[in-house]
């Protein structure tokens, strides 16, 4: 990573530079440095290239909004000026994202002086007499997590949606301050549970780019077999998630009982079925041995697997409902930040391990799933390809398995700074690790798929129908606490 510090007036031509080469930016986020505040603009100038660093200090007066040039930064702008109190200029949608902002101080940085923002939440102005309003949660059945839903509609047509995600927001990025790099895996593991793997993994290569070093090739192999389980498990509990959005019992059912099976297939390769405590800056936290058995029931599950989608393909009902729901455009899937599978199905072709390769990805490139129509069909098919392809890596990378050594010393440079990623199974995650001058962790900042792709959810669903709605959701596979992180 690349650590440039720039003016806040070089910013747009930095954006309009970036984008024109065909990059993209990431996000935005606030930290203080000497007590001083400062932004730091993450940008990907594309595959292959190193990833870039704006660091700015921010005016007295506040920062310019860049939501109107690039738009996915709008709720990181939103979200610093929520937790940490740093000001945003013209912002197209100055309400509050996360907490309403009052006269109290943002939460981030309450022993700091900041300033003050005040804004009420704010709903969409929807007028008509025959317009309806529903709202939806925060608690709904079965085990969804909690959040709210606005839909004002007309008959079944929904005019206009709005999603409320972080009423328990737990400050998981506060809570690593202070805290050594070793002792904070178990909490980066915690920021989304079905995650977990690529959470600390994203956050152990932060670790290890500030210490400069090279994790050995067994521990990247190993890497690279647990990020490929934790995906099968997760594309199978999509995959029974849908079915039961279409109402196909039967096939909820088998999805959630493969996803069992893959979860108990990771507990014998590490001896924990959601791939915890594995895992720490450096490498692994022990060496692991697969029992003998293990491909056997690999190969049976794989199967079965296989047979499930085929089944899947040949089912009408199922079928029928997703397509034509929630189409996404190519365009307004990168405006707008999808990552994933989300915007891979809208032929956007991007997966972090072909483009920025970690682990073990540089020698095993893994197949690339795409689709050009962006509907809930075509997230679903990308899944079903992704499922197959991680099936296929997996026994490639078994095959290839180094001898060695795997752990590294990695010792945390004081005032360090350090970029670490991950292709989770719901699209890219991102660590900025910032050290203090004891190496301690100073701010840590997270970009999580499932808030990349609730940004843009809303989109798909302005002008669809109320019966589509549970499909459409299911069809993104999004978490809540990817945002109330």
């Amino acid at each position: 990573m690349l650590a440039l510090h720039l003016h806040a007036g070089d910013i747009p031509g930095s954006i309009e530079h970036l984008l024109a080469q065909g990059g993209r930016m990431q996000m935005v986020y606030a930290t203080r440095i000497d007590d001083r505040e400062e932004a730091c603009y993450l940008a990907a100038p594309g595959a292959g290239k190193p990833f870039e660093l704006w660091r700015v200090d921010v005016p007295p007066g506040g920062l310019p909004s860049m939501a109107a040039h690039v738009p996915l930064l709008g709720w990181y702008e939103r979200e610093m000026q929520d937790l940490s109190g740093v000001g945003v200029l013209n912002h197209p949608e100055p309400f509050p994202l996360v907490i309403e902002r009052a006269d109290a101080l943002a939460p981030f940085t309450q022993a700091l002086g900041a300033a003050r923002f005040p804004a009420p939440h704010v709903l969409p102005e929807v007028t008509g007499d025959d317009v309806q309003e529903l709202d939806f949660g925060p608690i709904r059945a079965d085990v969804f997590e909690s959040a709210q839903f606005r839909f004002f509609y007309i008959g079944e047509r929904i005019l206009r949606y709005q999603p409320r995600l972080f009423l328990k927001h737990r400050g998981m990025e506060k809570r690593f301050e202070g805290l050594a790099a070793d002792a904070a895996v178990v909490l980066a593991e915690r920021v989304s549970g079905v995650g977990a793997l690529a959470h600390a993994l994203a956050f152990c290569q932060a670790i290890e780019d500030a210490a400069g070093m090279l994790v050995p090739p067994r521990a990247r192999a190993w890497r690279s077999v647990l990020g490929e389980l934790e995906r099968i498990y997760n594309h199978l509990h999509y995959l029974g998630a849908l079915a039961d959005a279409t109402t196909l019992k039967v096939g909820q059912a088998e999805g959630r009982l493969l996803e069992e099976q893959a979860k108990q297939l990771a507990a014998r390769a590490c001896g924990q079925r959601l791939l915890m405590n594995v895992l720490r800056p450096g490498g692994l936290r022990r060496d692991l041995a697969l029992p003998a058995d293990f491909s056997k029931h690999l190969d049976k599950l794989e199967a079965a697997s296989l047979r499930y989608i085929e089944q899947l393909e040949r089912t009408s009902t199922f079928l029928d409902r997703l397509h034509t729901t929630g189409p996404l455009p190519r365009a307004l899937a990168f405006d707008q930040g999808a990552t994933g599978p989300v915007e891979r199905a809208s032929g956007l072709d991007r997966d972090l391990r072909r483009d920025h390769p970690y682990a073990a990805y540089a020698e095993h490139a893994p197949e690339v799933a795409l689709h050009q129509d962006g509907d809930a069909y075509a997230r679903y098919r990308v899944r079903c390809a992704e499922l197959r392809a991680a099936f296929a890596l997996l026994r490639r990378l078994l095959g290839d398995l180094p001898a060695g050594a795997v752990h590294a010393p990695c010792a945390a440079p004081a005032d360090g700074i350090g970029l670490g990623w991950a292709e989770s199974p719901r699209g890219s995650v991102y660590y900025v690790v910032h050290l203090d001058q004891h190496a301690r962790l100073a701010r840590v900042k997270i970009k999580s798929p499932s808030y990349s792709n609730w940004r843009v959810f809303p989109y798909t669903v302005h002008g669809s129908n109320m019966m589509d709605y549970a499909i459409n959701e299911a069809s993104f596979g999004s978490t809540i606490a990817g945002c109330d992180r």
